[in-house]
């Protein structure tokens, strides 16, 4: 693609590099042609006219898709903005896109190294990989422990911030550390998303996500990607899609395009908001073991400054017990009583219910969304005390 398409897509005209608003309203669209849309409808296909040699880029419906190709243009220009040689690949789910990259990547006899503190199916992902004779070693996020189980691993799985915990680790350091030691390094980038963390640009191999959550914020679909330099390890992430079918389709393909222009305005919103509501329950005394990378107290703030550019939408803390908490969820008004998060619409649940965090009983992650933020708080600080013993 020229440099004048690429200007025209950001919406520069001046060489300048295009801001976040701009890059995510622009980002993905084809060259106008006129009485065309700006962003074409969903193409639903299973096979394409195909006379002679199977050439071109449209085959077959499991391979490629006119509207995944958008998408996945649109999502490579905000994990990495104006580089060449980036690849997206979108995928049915977030966890088709984490599983496409652990089993492509790894054979038996390998090593990788995985958060124990991370997103509650890794578990289960665990138990697979050492059926097929992988060894799986965990540590958590925080201090970079990590560092200490490398020696000899092929991947290393990075989830920062963590989900639930939210706590971060040095993602430069580890990276350099794993690569020195020839090892591949993925980062799951779910709860920062493109806006708030560029992990290609701190040096990791793969940057993997669901879309399901904040990238495209309106809980109506499934979605995951897999961005990526290196063209030979991405096309085994590619086999991999191919062999499973684990394909988006065009419906939700479209729908992700269509609400990532409005990525930078939620993500703004929704994040301020995230640190009022944090700043309002440190002062609560039955709150404890409040995180939000973006306090300025927290134990995870001053790294996280240095490789996040803006800090996500989930809050987590913990009530004195589970009843408190079922109590205080109940008592909320303006935020649904769901898992997930992202949304436009704030959500909270008892971590705990699932059974697969290692969380206090009364541990509550709360998903902020774009309703006015003193409405929000205002909810949530009522359902506490309506809630009290």
């Amino acid at each position: 693609m020229s440099d004048s398409a690429k200007d025209r897509r950001s919406g520069t005209a001046d060489g300048r590099s295009a801001g976040d608003g701009t890059r995510a309203v622009r980002a993905g669209l084809p060259e106008p042609v006129k009485h065309e849309p700006t962003l074409p409808g969903p193409v639903f296909a299973a096979h394409f006219h195909l006379p002679g040699d199977p050439t071109g880029p449209y085959t077959y419906g499991r391979d490629e898709n006119p509207t995944w190709t958008l998408l996945e243009r649109a999502i490579g220009e905000l994990e990495a903005p104006g580089e060449d040689g980036v690849e997206t690949l979108v995928f049915a789910s977030g966890m088709a896109a984490i599983s496409s990259v652990l089993f492509s990547q790894l054979r038996a006899g390998d090593a990788v190294v995985l958060p124990s503190d991370g997103y509650q199916v890794l578990p289960l992902v665990r138990s697979q990989l050492e059926a097929y004779g992988i060894e799986v070693r965990t540590a958590p996020t925080g201090g970079d422990a990590q560092l200490d189980v490398l020696d000899g691993a092929r991947l290393l799985w990075i989830e920062s911030p963590s989900n639930p915990g939210l706590d971060v680790c040095d993602i430069r350091r580890l990276v350099e550390a794993a690569h020195a030691r020839g090892a591949l390094v993925a980062v799951d980038n779910t709860l920062a998303t493109p806006l708030g963390q560029r992990p290609l640009e701190l040096g990791a191999d793969f940057s993997v996500a669901s879309g399901t959550k904040q990238l495209t914020g309106h809980g109506d679909i499934l979605l995951g990607y897999v961005t990526g330099r290196d063209a030979e390890v991405m096309a085994g992430v590619r086999r991999w899609r191919k062999i499973v079918g684990a394909i988006p389709g065009p419906m939700e393909a479209w729908l992700a395009h269509r609400s990532i222009a409005t990525l930078q305005l939620r993500a703004d919103r929704q994040n301020a908001t995230a640190l009022t509501l944090a700043e309002a329950l440190r002062e609560r005394p039955e709150v404890t073991g409040l995180r939000y990378p973006g306090l300025p107290d927290d134990p995870s703030h001053k790294i996280a400054s240095q490789q996040m550019r803006r800090f996500g939408c989930v809050v987590s803390f913990t009530l004195p017990t589970r009843a408190r908490a079922d109590r205080f969820l109940d008592a909320l008004r303006l935020v649904d009583d769901a898992t997930s998060f992202g949304g436009v619409r704030s959500t909270a649940e008892r971590r705990g219910r699932w059974g697969g965090d290692a969380v206090p009983e009364g541990f509550i992650r709360l998903s902020v969304g774009a309703e006015d933020p003193a409405d929000l708080v205002a909810d949530v600080l009522r359902a506490l005390e309506e809630s009290a013993d």
